[in-house]
């Protein structure tokens, strides 16, 4: 009997998995389109974008995953740390999944992700527990999600269409992801005084301009491109 019970308790022990948040995304720099390169974009796309940005890892999950009583949502969850063979996800990004669950279950902190033969994606519990909340047909995706890191910034130049010879074109500034009201602008420019166009040091040349698109050369960005 003790022995049985000693099993258990190893048994249990086991299955408890402690949360990890120990995973940064790494900062890139960004500067697009390609200095001296020519482009062509529609009506409301960005022309240029300089910055920083990050990619993070992320799990894409298609279709509901049935794990024990919980249900793991379609949508994306971004990595948020990692120990061993387990990776530790949540709900996040561009379309953020969510974790449903009965009003008797207990609640969930993490998705996690279980390394090995077979691979399971399980729901872990508040009490770190993730016994009979796994699911091991792998119905997930790895991917990568555009993201930005605190203090990152951004600026963008928008195409807004024509009217005769002028051009319309918008400035957007973004910190931390959200735009900054206060330095946005937009601006005109007349194609019959100079097809060269210039705005907080970008400069690009207009190869052709209609309703619909834009096309043009990047002769300068903002600052000091990245190559």
């Amino acid at each position: 009997m003790k022995t049985i019970f000693l099993i258990a308790f190893s048994v249990v022990l086991t299955a408890c998995t402690t949360p990890r948040a120990n995973y940064s995304p790494v900062p890139q720099a960004i500067s697009e389109p390609p200095l001296n390169s020519i482009s062509t974009v529609s009506v409301g796309d960005t022309m240029l974008r300089q910055g920083e940005f990050t990619e993070h890892e992320a799990i894409f999950v298609p279709a509901a995953i049935p794990a024990g009583l919980y249900t793991i949502q379609p949508g994306y969850y971004l990595k948020t740390g990692e120990d061993g063979s387990t990776e530790f996800y949540y709900p996040g990004g561009p379309q953020a999944g969510r974790v449903d669950k009965p009003a008797i279950a207990d609640n969930w902190s993490n998705v996690i992700i279980r390394n090995g033969n077979p691979t399971q994606i399980c729901v872990l519990t508040v009490y770190g527990l993730a016994i009979t909340t796994c699911n091991s047909e792998n119905k997930f995706k790895r991917q990568k999600v555009d993201g930005f890191q605190r203090d990152s910034f951004q600026q963008t130049l928008i195409y807004s269409g024509k009217s005769g010879n002028k051009i319309n074109i918008a400035y957007r500034e973004f910190s931390n992801s959200l735009a900054r009201p206060a330095f946005n602008n937009n601006v005109e420019y007349d194609l019959s005084d100079s097809k060269i166009i210039a705005y907080k040091g970008a400069q690009l040349e207009i190869l052709e301009a209609t309703n619909q698109h834009i096309k043009f050369k990047l002769l300068k960005n903002f600052n000091a491109a990245v190559r």
